[in-house]
């Protein structure tokens, strides 16, 4: 069988992880000659030391981050009754979040251009059980923060972030993770801060939803074998922690590698504009961290996506798709009540994204073949 070699992998993570080899070995000893391999001291420092980074005041390390959604909007007080507007097109991670919390979730479609949430169309879907909204700064851009506080402010809505892509990302003068009540990250390993395997935070500047957090986490206890709320086992365990804490110093200047690669991305492919191929649009400036560099292949383009991707395989060029179905069409959650059409742009979005090679060190000239590759496969 003739296998492919990859010339520009979708990720790659040993540019980011050879310089600093050292760094993250010492830091998984030191915790493992302390021994204190859950809720340990480690993870405390490391807590304090990514809510100081995202701007506010306290952390709460969990399992990953669905748990940081889902517990998050307990520790926020919604629950059973109450409705939480987000948008359709995101990861089904953010609905599950929703749904675990006990909460009604209210999708709403996006906007074309940036494919974030349309707060314009959230407005319109508030009744009088919303009580929360989950923005999702979706492939590193925020959505924006004066407009999302007005939204919350003129309804009386909790905010809570789903920030999974978009550490440390900036828009309008806030940082991802400080503009309302809490704000939900993963560690998942793939994303701009990753962890060795699965992990997630909750950051807030209300010491009362921290605390009702690390209740939640650790079984529902405030003290060992004091349960006080149903809660459950989810926590973000030392070695995950330390890791992330070394990781954590270069974490900006990675963001900065992937914002310069989007721009020579961006560059390169303004000639396509006019063959139906449009990037996904930044309203953020620097402040967009490029968690996804994301295209549409428009109907206007001379071929079709699959066509494209399939293309760019062949040359050894991965690609990836996120997100190819909306959560309002997944199978496993038709029992929400939507049907095709109901969400448009998302929809429409679904049959056009794809996302380009993207990570710190990838390099002008890989750029350059992935950009080439897409001008030959077009003519």
């Amino acid at each position: 069988m003739f296998t492919v070699s990859v010339t520009v992998p979708f990720v790659d993570f040993e540019p980011m992880h050879r310089p600093i080899q050292g760094e993250i070995e010492t830091a998984i000893q030191s915790v493992v000659q302390r021994g204190d391999f859950v809720l340990g001291r480690t993870l405390a420092e490391f807590e304090t030391a990514f809510a100081a980074a995202c701007g506010v005041e306290y952390g709460v390390g969990v399992a990953c981050g669905t748990d940081a959604i889902g517990l998050g909007l307990q520790a926020c007080g919604i629950g059973p009754g109450d409705e939480v507007l987000l948008p359709a097109n995101t990861f089904i991670a953010t609905l599950i979040g929703v749904i675990h919390a006990g909460a009604t979730p209210i999708l709403v479609d996006c906007d074309p251009e940036t494919a974030l949430i349309d707060l314009e169309a959230a407005a319109i879907a508030i009744t009088p059980k919303t009580r929360a909204i989950v923005p999702v700064h979706l492939y590193g851009q925020m959505v924006s923060p004066r407009q999302l506080l007005d939204l919350a402010g003129r309804h009386n809505l909790i905010i809570l972030e789903d920030a999974a892509q978009a550490h440390l990302a900036e828009r309008e003068g806030y940082r991802a993770g400080s503009i309302g009540t809490a704000a939900a990250f993963s560690f998942y390993p793939s994303k701009n801060l990753g962890a060795f395997g699965d992990g997630g935070m909750l950051v807030t500047k209300d010491p009362n939803i921290a605390t009702k957090m690390r209740t939640l986490r650790n079984y529902g206890a405030p003290q060992k074998y004091l349960h006080t709320e149903k809660g459950t086992n989810s926590r973000l365990d030392s070695i995950q922690a330390g890791i992330l804490h070394a990781k954590l110093p270069h974490l900006a200047q990675w963001n900065q590698q992937r914002y310069r690669a989007a721009t020579q991305y961006d560059r390169a492919l303004g000639p396509l504009n006019s063959k139906g191929i449009f990037p996904i649009q930044n309203h953020s400036g620097p402040g967009h961290v490029y968690h996804l560099y994301v295209i549409r292949i428009t109907p206007a383009a001379p071929i079709n996506r699959q066509t494209l991707q399939e293309e760019l395989a062949k040359q050894g060029i991965q690609t990836g798709i996120h997100y190819p179905i909306p959560c309002h069409l997944q199978p496993g959650y038709q029992s929400l009540g939507y049907h095709n059409g109901d969400f448009p742009n998302s929809e429409a979005l679904a049959q056009q994204i794809l996302s380009l090679p993207m990570y710190p060190g990838l390099s002008e000239n890989q750029i350059h073949q992935v950009v080439t590759a897409i001008k030959q496969i077009l003519n």
